[in-house]
């Protein structure tokens, strides 16, 4: 149950991903500068990046130790959440102390990869204690 939701999560993002990309590139050009227009682009970037990650770490069941990687995808989704989500809604509402969540996004997502490591580890471990 919990892959099915992760895909069905994973595959929203990047539908988003794809969404906000072309809303840049067709939409928003002509009403922000080339500065908003990078801070935009960058929010797609990571949006996107990590949205195909979590497509990858919800199909990564086999290799990975479960309550962990449940853990990492929580932090993986949340850290993209507000850290794209912070900057979109920097370029649409010019409310600059919404770069202030940035970085928190930032570390639940570099939080999230440790957490991606530790659970290949910690099954590498249990795998071959068995043997």
């Amino acid at each position: 149950m919990r892959t099915r939701t992760n895909v069905i999560l994973a595959s929203l993002l990047l539908m988003l991903g794809v969404a906000t990309g072309a809303f840049g590139a067709h939409g928003l050009r002509a009403h922000v500068g080339p500065d908003m227009l990078a801070v935009w682009q960058t929010a797609v970037q990571y949006l996107s990046l990590h949205a195909v990650a979590l497509l990858a770490l919800a199909s990564a069941h086999a290799y990975l130790q479960a309550r962990l990687q449940h853990l990492a995808f929580s932090l993986l989704l949340v850290g993209t959440l507000l850290f794209s989500g912070s900057l979109l809604l920097l370029v649409l509402s010019e409310q600059r102390w919404l770069g202030m969540i940035t970085p928190i996004g930032g570390v639940l997502m570099l939080g999230g990869w440790g957490l991606v490591l530790l659970a290949a580890l910690a099954h590498y471990h249990q795998h071959n204690k068995k043997r």
